[in-house]
């Protein structure tokens, strides 16, 4: 059998797997929900400043009068308007950013982070694999909040950039264990073996051989750790270390609005904690969906 021969039935065995997990995706009911709300909620992202009524922060008391100051919804304003005169549905939308960015570059610093590292334990073991799996330990011992607050209020008004890179270097450590226990169970597979009997470099295996066959499990703890994410910046905006005002985050506009729900104005922070709600479910599902479909054992 000639190389491109091999190589032309890799790919279509490939294909193949592709096919069938996507057959199983779809019988999913919920899978299919949560990938329809992860669309909507992608969506609404993109095209938030054509979807959005209003300015997010323009204050229109000065334009509508003093009607517009923490008005229930009714007419124009479908979620009503906050104390300062902004209208709540158009913040949600860029809310909607804020939360996807983060989710989204946050995750990728954490698979950055423990991917490498996962691989590395699982790979060589012995006393790298110690090591590691000792700071894995540390880091879920330490409150995670407490870790990405201190890392956060060392700056004043810190970035987005800085919030990511904060929650990713907690994050990593759910992704390091999938992936080491992935290496783990890979590397005494019969065509792992084969590579080690060629004499090919300790690169190309892990590469070639172990991680495409280990990134399923990690693609779906990465979308299911999306959600957790997305509530920890919520919670960091809620406490006044994520965005600043007058940037639209749903975590903020939940601290903001918080004292006015005793005193009947509720829409100003249930409004974004339905976001919140509806984001996390999305991601939840979408990831349990993707780990029924990826895991061969539920093939029909």
């Amino acid at each position: 059998m000639t190389e491109n021969t091999a190589a032309a039935i890799k790919a279509e065995a490939g294909e193949s797997l592709l096919r069938e997990a996507w057959v199983r995706f779809r019988r999913n009911k919920l899978a299919m929900l949560g990938l329809a709300m992860t669309v909507t909620i992608i969506l609404a992202a993109i095209f938030a400043g054509t979807l959005a009524p209003y300015d997010p922060i323009k204050q229109l008391i000065w334009t509508e009068g003093a009607s517009a100051k923490l008005a229930p919804p009714a007419g124009t304003h479908i979620m009503g308007t906050d104390l300062y005169g902004r209208d709540v549905f158009s913040r949600v939308l860029y809310g909607a950013r804020i939360s996807l960015q983060i989710g989204i570059f946050a995750t990728l610093v954490s698979v950055l982070i423990g991917v490498p590292l996962g691989a590395i334990a699982g790979y060589k073991g012995g006393v790298s694999d110690d090591l590691i799996s000792w700071l894995v330990n540390v880091i879920f011992a330490f409150p995670f909040i407490l870790f990405v607050l201190a890392v956060v209020s060392v700056f004043q008004n810190p970035s987005l950039y800085l919030i990511f890179v904060a929650i990713g270097l907690v994050n990593w450590v759910n992704i390091c264990r999938v992936t080491r226990g992935q290496f783990i169970s890979l590397r005494g597979r019969e065509f792992v073996e084969a590579a080690y009997a060629l004499g090919l470099p300790s690169w190309k295996i892990i590469f070639r051989h172990i991680l495409p066959n280990a990134m399923a499990p990690i693609t779906v703890q990465a979308t299911l750790g999306m959600g957790s994410i997305i509530t920890l910046e919520a919670g960091l905006a809620y406490l006044g270390f994520g965005a600043q005002p007058p940037t639209p985050s749903w975590g903020l506009m939940i601290s903001e609005g918080q004292q006015y729900i005793a005193q009947g104005q509720w829409w100003w922070s249930i409004f974004p904690g339905l976001a919140i709600m509806y984001t996390v479910l999305a991601f939840n599902f979408l990831g349990d969906g993707l780990r029924d479909a990826l895991d061969v054992r539920q093939k029909r």
